[in-house]
């Protein structure tokens, strides 16, 4: 049991740390507090807006349901709003000092689509890359064809959303969309395995000798003491395109409290941005937020980190508690980054919502599994207009940020995880949170790929 949980905590952070206590998975409350009273202090509003932090399960229908609730009429759609600036073409900066400015390559006009709404169908043409290749980027904790599992059938399914269709993703127009461009991932674990899924789906899993390590551009160096740095950026030079991930679990800024002491606390700046989006934001033409599963008292303790508000402690016990904590970060960050868009009106932001956890009758270290390993969402359609991650979707209306609305169509694919056949498998524990590559991640990006 030893190895595997050292081998999550590695992947996250350097000390050990624990996942949230056990929770039924999916239950947790569905309903949004109502508006509250402007007199309260901003932080106030935002904390009691988005109460509910955990993932909110909608019901799902098959085809033939479905068909009966269109006949029955059509819901309107409240997400029309935050899609239609994102299909018109704009300026852009260069991913690198010196080159002229271009515009985005999808000038044409297309028609609103929510992705988050549709059905995983089965498709002989997936994966798009190979599990066994791809070595150049996928880690082998995260390639289950490397495992001992023999059930691949997860590999073989695509999203597709209702009343639309989904652009297909070729490794090359996506690399031309983004010429002179760059695309950051900031987040969590969970982000990486995103960008490592967008690298694989990029070069198809091959290896490319001409791909540069620009990490020394923004700061991504081992620093001393570590392991490893905090991120990785490449170039492809054919475009000119950069493609980055920065380690942020928290998304916000975290500073030691006393630089001179080796075992100081560390302050987590809850209503502050993490230092590296501040510095190297303006290098940026699309930006990928995320961050979930670090909010826990395991966490903060094992990394000593101590809640700050307004640059002191926080004495408010409304934001000290782990909901309360997160809401204000997640909506202090968007905040921030829609503060920005005017001064850089090319850069595209998503925020993407939370990637759900599959633990069954207990949690990652209670004896939680996810055994599962047979499809069972083919001809379900997911059809709730809203995100099923509320603190995502509270977060971006009425901002310029974009919600990458993932929740509700990832909570359908249980039998995607790493479960029981990690390379460090120990009995008794599953990596529930985790996805096999190639999975669905893939999709995350086939969606983000359509949105830019």
């Amino acid at each position: 049991m030893a190895a595997t949980i050292i081998l999550w905590s590695w992947e996250t952070t350097p000390s050990l740390t624990a996942f949230p206590s056990p929770k039924k998975t999916l239950q947790l409350s569905s309903e949004i507090l109502s508006s509250v009273s402007d007199e309260k202090p901003k932080h106030e509003r935002i904390l009691e807006a988005g109460k509910n932090h955990g993932i909110r399960t909608f019901p799902t229908t098959t085809t033939s349901e479905a068909k009966r609730s269109e006949a029955e009429g059509k819901k309107t759609s409240k997400l029309k709003e935050h899609r239609k600036a994102f299909v018109k073409s704009s300026p852009q900066r260069s991913s690198s000092t010196g080159k002229k400015e271009n515009i985005w390559n999808n000038a044409t006009e297309i028609k609103a689509c929510n992705y988050a709404k549709g059905k995983w169908v089965p498709d002989n043409n997936r994966p798009l890359y190979s599990g066994l290749g791809c070595k150049q980027w996928l880690s082998p904790m995260w390639a289950c064809r490397m495992m001992q599992r023999t059930d691949f059938a997860y590999e073989k399914l695509r999203w597709q959303p209702k009343g639309c269709q989904m652009e297909d993703f070729e490794g090359l127009k996506f690399l031309k969309r983004l010429q002179n461009k760059t695309l950051a991932f900031v987040g969590d674990s969970l982000g990486r395995q995103q960008f490592q899924s967008l690298m694989c789906m990029i070069t198809g899993g091959e290896e490319k000798t001409d791909v540069e390590d620009v990490g020394e551009e923004y700061g991504l160096v081992i620093a001393e003491g570590n392991a490893r740095p905090n991120g990785w950026a490449y170039r492809f030079p054919s475009t000119n395109t950069t493609i980055l991930f920065y380690w942020s679990a928290i998304l916000c800024d975290v500073e030691p409290i006393d630089v001179n002491n080796p075992q100081t606390d560390y302050a987590m700046h809850l209503d502050r941005p993490p230092a590296f989006l501040r510095q190297y934001l303006h290098k940026f033409n699309v930006l990928v937020l995320n961050t979930g599963h670090h909010w826990n008292r395991g966490k903060l303790k094992a990394n000593r980190w101590v809640m700050h508000v307004g640059g002191v402690p926080n004495t408010d016990k409304k934001i000290a508690v782990i909901w309360g904590a997160k809401n204000l970060t997640v909506h202090s960050v968007v905040s921030w980054v829609n503060s920005q868009l005017p001064k850089y009106p090319g850069l595209k932001a998503f925020f993407r919502s939370i990637s759900p956890r599959h633990f069954f009758g207990g949690d990652w270290n209670t004896g939680g599994s996810c055994d599962n390993t047979k499809p069972m969402s083919v001809g379900k359609e997911l059809l709730d207009e809203e995100s099923s991650d509320p603190v995502a979707g509270n977060a971006v209306k009425g901002t310029g940020v974009k919600l990458l609305d993932i929740t509700g169509l990832s909570q359908l694919r249980d039998e995607g995880h790493i479960s029981r056949f990690s390379l460090t498998a120990q009995p008794g524990v599953q990596d529930c949170l985790h996805w096999c590559l190639p999975g669905v991640p893939d999709t995350w990006n086939e969606i983000l790929f359509a949105q830019i």
